[in-house]
């Protein structure tokens, strides 16, 4: 059975400017999911950029000025209006609204206020900058280039603990092993082992939190993270592709519903609900 797809962007998130709810919903159909959710950005925080401007996408440029990068609000009107437009036309498809809030620990009345607004079927969280000094912000990829590969991670691992106690308007933990993504090539292997203390901790607040682990699929998050969280007493798994674009619907979903049943959690009583631990 395809799991739910949890975290999914559309042409209503900033950075997917391939991005069609309609299209994933046609896709979601012809590969028999029979839920997804539309977890569209909302990011507060601005990016001071420590590369080449140039290098970003040209989609990406348009929203930097002086060497600061602010993403745009989620469009929220037009968000829900072609949300309405895909249920209607796909009536045997459960789509969830949802939105995945960047950091909201540090934007906590923007945050707030955004919930309110949206009702979300579905809030995600994740965390994509650390800090770059007192009033200066980086996005994780870039800060790679200011530190060391290792403390990145342990000082991003450190961030999601602070956001999982202070923010407590949010059901799953997207991508815990988002630095992963940006390894620099040149450093030794990544090994979630080097920081086994770090990932624990993560997920022991969390498990603590009664909230969810998602299992991304954009980088295979590795088994062992799974065994950990069943470990720490996780009562659920969330899968979400963090597709940008139709085509990465779903992606990696059957390999990864392995893992996670081989780590000790099985589907819920209903096709749309979280996998549970046995």
């Amino acid at each position: 059975m395809v799991p739910p797809d949890r975290h999914v962007h559309t042409e209503w998130s900033w950075d997917a400017p391939a991005g069609s709810m309609e299209q994933t919903c046609a896709r979601a159909v012809r590969l028999g999911l029979r839920s997804v959710a539309f977890t569209d950005h909302a990011d507060f925080t601005a990016w001071t950029l420590l590369g080449n401007e140039a290098a970003l996408p040209a989609d990406f440029r348009t929203h930097v000025t002086q060497g600061v990068l602010l993403p745009p609000a989620l469009a929220l009107e037009g968000y829900f209006e072609c949300l309405l437009r895909c249920r209607e036309r796909f009536p045997d498809l459960q789509i969830l609204s949802g939105v995945e809030l960047s950091e909201p620990h540090w934007h906590s009345q923007a945050a707030a206020c955004l919930l309110r607004q949206g009702d979300f079927d579905l809030v995600i969280c994740g965390q994509h900058s650390l800090h770059h000094g007192p009033d200066t912000f980086i996005e994780v990829s870039d800060a790679y280039r200011a530190r060391e590969a290792e403390a990145v991670v342990r000082r991003y691992l450190a961030e999601v603990c602070r956001m999982i106690d202070a923010w407590g308007d949010f059901e799953v933990l997207a991508h815990i092993d988002y630095p992963v993504r940006y390894w620099p090539r040149q450093c030794r292997e990544y090994q979630p082992g080097d920081f086994e203390d770090e990932f624990r901790a993560v997920l022991r607040a969390l498990a603590r939190s009664g909230r969810v682990l998602e299992v991304n699929t954009r980088v295979p998050l590795h088994p062992e993270i799974i065994q950990w969280w069943h470990r720490e007493g996780g009562r659920a798994v969330s899968f979400g592709s963090d597709a940008h674009d139709p085509l990465a619907l779903a992606h990696g979903f059957a390999d990864a519903a392995a893992v996670v049943e081989a780590s000790g959690f099985r589907p819920g009583q209903h096709r749309h609900d979280f996998w549970i631990r046995t």
